[in-house]
């Protein structure tokens, strides 16, 4: 077999999150920066980000409720 084909393992690797998180897990890499981690990210902390660009959240209700309200003109004819 082939010696030295395996990268060095650091068993306390330093890993770092934009929110400022620190954490240390075994890893191939000494460092590690990640942009979300599970102190910062929506799915685990519950504060859900709903962007709403140009209004299209509400031009799409509107479209529902008209839609919805054209078909109940249509049955009770």
């Amino acid at each position: 077999m082939k010696t030295d084909t395996h990268p060095t393992y650091f068993p306390k690797a330093d890993i770092t999150c934009a929110c400022g998180a620190k954490y240390s897990f075994g890893s191939t890499k000494e460092k590690i920066e990640v942009e979300i981690c599970s102190a910062c990210h929506p799915f685990y902390t519950g504060n859900e980000k709903v962007l709403d660009t140009a209004g299209r959240v509400e031009r799409f209700k509107n479209r529902a409720a008209g839609a919805k309200a054209k078909k109940s003109t249509k049955s009770s004819k």
